[in-house]
């Protein structure tokens, strides 16, 4: 920063001395100081050294304020210590160098002193003073120049009057890459990291100029000079056509006052172009909010508080409407330059609370304009305050400037942004308010976006929650465990399902299906396909069946009706599994005994809903511990790969050790989803195949004589008693007793086959010959018949009926003593 060179330039000359108007711009040699936290020097550049005389090894780790003494601090005759004596200059330029120092500084300051060096002429200093935030031991960057420099460029003696210091407005800057990666070697033990942080900071802050007069202002820079503005180029340009022309000079006054507005219009769209860069940069509510309160500090502001409704913050949709003193206001973010920590225990942010009317807030929110308050006066500051219980914000807020402007998207009010400038900054006004009313549009757009993206896709996964049953971890015989991956890329909403189906007999039916295509519309065709799978599986049809009837029903319900699907059957008394297969990807079974791994050989069939194609079912054998493995084709197709690679890994993956059935799943899941490019939803069942055996399962055929029904009582309790399970007795006596004497009293003549299946619960079937199932009926004191199935529907845990091959089943299951 320190290693610019001084250059010869044209003289500066004042308004009104009949002389052309000549810019000065060039390097000068800045000193380069930053003090820690503790207000010692961490850096001192060759240039204070020239300036301020001790060397960078004793000056670092020392009080910065004893080696940039400000007036008062030291005589003027006074050359002890460091042998100079800063002299702060009474012109109203801002805050001493003396409370930067000492860590008070929040904001940008710049200042002129006297420097008084031994043997020599006093000769001015400027200052400038750079407030940093971040996580880096730094807290103040302090520039300073030998205004002397400049006089030498000026024989005009009263010139050197007019050199102040000043904050230039923000404008482009070429060379702060190059800066930010020169820092580490001007400041050493600084990062990369840091060192651009620095940079960024001084370029929103504004750069160091120096003022030679009314119109003239000469950038600063470390090393680059800033191009002039074009303004003045083209001003210049006009002067020099003029006197080639011998025409007179044009007036400077009313141009320039032109040119002054217009760069301010200028810098005010080029901020508003860049915050527009800044924010919106994803969907995430919670991101968008951080982006869109960090993109006006500390440029525009000192400090920003966004405020958002309830059902913004939630992701909901809320009535439109003019929000009224009930309506809550969620704190979502505030940002500051103050010291780290200053607002968060007066300002929480998560609070919620709401406006009453004499506000600048609720006139804000209301009327949907921004709201300025010059400065806030302890009347108001007062009055702000009362609606903070037990805690004082007026320290935090009295004599600021503040801006309130409305978020709002599509005419409604969404939040608002309170933004609020320290006392020592220009106070807003209407250029400001005009830009904080813009800013609000574009951000409270993006809210509504994220808002809006938010709402959508709570509302697809609870669609798809709803749509995905929740299947128990135990059926009858078999463990099962599920996941469900949505596609990473096309949303949360896919036509990928999974389901299990308690059938008579301790079976169960295990289903997966693949709807092609994505959306709403595969969702909803998913869940009419999953309920038609449901009912006809409560039939009792056979694999091959149930997928020819589903199929019909996709072509009833649209041509545009495609999917695939797995229906598969667990017997687990029989230790059989049939199956049959809808255009999908084939089951992979893991035995048990050695762990090896296969993908079933089924007839693949042709999708659901392309209509006059058969399907045909396989029986397979299947031993107590064996795993079946049931998926979607997104867990295994990748773009540009085989689809058979996916496999083999399904087939390796599945066959790994796991110590439990979620485990497993894990592991299968991390095996093909860590590959990348999957873009599809993703369905998996996992069903361990436990298996009821013979021990478990008692069975009796039952003539056709009513006689029989006491001997079917008597077998009964005599089988519980055997299991331990004497408790049930009773109650399994009467109610096998009711189905039997029903199923006798229908049958025509094949015996009654009654059977107990000791599982999960005590399950007791009563199959006969007659094809009309029972429903429960409203019996009065004076029927004889009609009791019999209320009873069984009071009892029982769990009660159905059915069809079957030969006739019909009617089942009962008991709650096991301690289940």
């Amino acid at each position: 920063m320190d290693r610019g060179t001084e250059r010869d330039v044209p003289p500066s000359r004042g308004a009104g001395d009949g002389g052309p108007d000549h810019a000065v711009s060039g390097r000068v040699p800045l000193a380069v100081v930053v003090v820690d936290r503790e207000g010692l020097v961490s850096h001192w550049s060759t240039g204070a050294r020239r300036l301020f005389g001790p060397a960078r090894e004793e000056a670092v780790g020392r009080p910065a304020a004893d080696l940039l003494p400000v007036s008062g601090a030291l005589p003027d005759d006074d050359t002890e210590a460091t042998g100079y004596v800063l002299h702060a200059a009474h012109d109203d330029l801002g805050p001493d160098l003396e409370s930067s120092l000492e860590g008070r500084l929040n904001f940008p300051a710049a200042g002129r002193a006297r420097l008084t060096v031994p043997g020599e002429d006093r000769s001015d200093v400027l200052w400038w003073a750079y407030p940093l935030v971040g996580p880096g031991s730094e807290r103040l960057l302090v520039l300073a120049a030998d205004a002397d420099t400049l006089r030498r460029w000026d024989p005009d003696a009263t010139a050197g009057e007019r050199i102040a210091p000043g904050f230039a407005l923000h404008t482009d800057f070429p060379g702060a890459e190059r800066l930010a990666h020169r820092l580490p070697e001007i400041l050493p033990s600084m990062s990369v990291g840091e060192s651009t942080r620095i940079v960024a900071q001084v370029l929103e802050l504004g750069y160091p100029v120096l003022e030679f007069s009314q119109n003239d202002l000469v950038p600063v820079t470390p090393d680059w000079g800033v191009p002039r503005r074009a303004e003045r180029r083209a001003r210049r340009e006009r002067a020099a056509r003029a006197a080639a022309l011998g025409l007179p000079a044009p007036q400077a006054g009313a141009e320039d006052g032109e040119d002054l507005e217009y760069a301010a219009v200028r810098e005010r769209l080029e901020f508003l172009n860049e915050v527009s860069g800044r924010i919106g940069t994803s969907l995430d509510l919670s991101r968008t909010i951080t982006e869109v309160s960090r993109a006006v500090v500390p440029r525009f502001t000192d400090v920003a508080g966004t405020y958002l409704r309830e059902q913004v913050v939630a992701g909901e949709g809320f009535p439109e409407g003019v929000p009224d003193t009930t309506t809550l206001w969620h704190r979502v973010a505030v940002e500051h330059t103050d010291e780290p920590g200053r607002w968060d225990d007066v300002i929480p942010v998560g609070e919620a609370m709401p406006f009453p009317a004499h506000t600048p807030f609720f006139q804000c929110m209301t009327t949907g304009e921004p709201v300025l308050v010059e400065r806030i006066s302890e009347q108001m500051g007062h009055a702000i305050a009362s609606q903070f219980e037990k805690r004082d914000i007026r320290p935090l807020i009295n004599h600021r400037s503040m801006l309130v402007v409305p978020l709002k998207a599509r005419n409604v009010v969404l939040g608002f942004m309170i933004l609020l400038r320290h006392p020592e900054r220009p106070v807003f006004n209407d250029m400001d308010r005009v830009t904080g009313a813009e800013l609000a549009a574009r951000a409270g757009l993006v809210l509504d976006n994220a808002r809006m993206y938010t709402f959508q896709e709570s509302v697809a996964e609870t669609l798809q929650d709803s749509m995905l049953p929740h299947i128990p971890a135990r059926m009858a015989g078999c463990d099962i465990a599920t996941r469900y991956l949505p596609g990473t890329l096309l949303g949360r909403v896919g036509g990928d399902w999974f389901d299990s189906v308690k059938l008579p007999g301790a079976r169960t039916a295990l289903v997966v299906g693949d709807v092609m295509g994505h959306g709403l519309n595969s969702a909803a065709m998913m869940g009419q396909l999953r309920t038609a799978v449901q009912t006809m599986a409560a039939l009792d049809l056979p694999p091959a069946q149930l997928l020819r009837n589903l199929d019909d029903l996709a072509q009833r319900l649209g041509d545009t009706y495609l999917a695939t699907c797995l229906y598969a059957v667990y017997d687990p008394i029989a230790g059989e599994l049939q199956l049959a297969n809808a255009g999908h990807i084939p089951p992979v079974l893991v035995r048990a005994e050695d762990g090896r791994s296969e993908l079933l050989d089924l007839p693949t069939g042709a999708p659901i809903g392309v209509g006059g194609v058969p399907f045909e079912s396989v029986r397979v054998r299947v031993e107590p511990g064996d795993r079946l493995v049931m998926c979607t084709d997104g867990l295994v197709e990748m773009r540009g790969e085989d689809i058979g690679v996916g496999l083999a890994t399904l087939c390796e993956s599945a066959a790994h050790p796991a110590a439990s059935m979620d485990a497993a799943c894990d592991t299968i899941i991390r095996a093909l989803n860590t590959r990348g490019g999957r873009k599809d939803d993703v369905a998996l069942l996992m069903a361990r195949l436990n298996g009821i055996g013979p021990e478990d399962v008692a069975e009796w055929r039952i003539a056709r004589d009513p006689v029989q029904v006491g001997r079917a009582r008597t077998v009964v309790r005599e089988q519980l008693h055997d299991w331990g399970l004497a408790r049930l007795a009773d109650v399994a006596e009467l109610l096998a007793g009711e189905l039997v004497t029903n199923a006798l009293r229908h049958s025509h003549g094949r015996p009654v086959a009654l059977r107990l299946v000791r599982g999960d619960t005590l399950l007791c079937e009563v199959e006969d010959d007659d094809h009309e199932l029972p429903t429960l009926l409203n019996a009065g004191p004076l029927d004889e018949f009609g009791r019999g199935l209320r009873l069984v529907s009071t009892l029982a845990r769990e009660w159905g009926t059915s069809r079957t091959r030969t006739g019909k089943s009617v089942w009962f299951e008991l709650t096991l003593p301690g289940r």
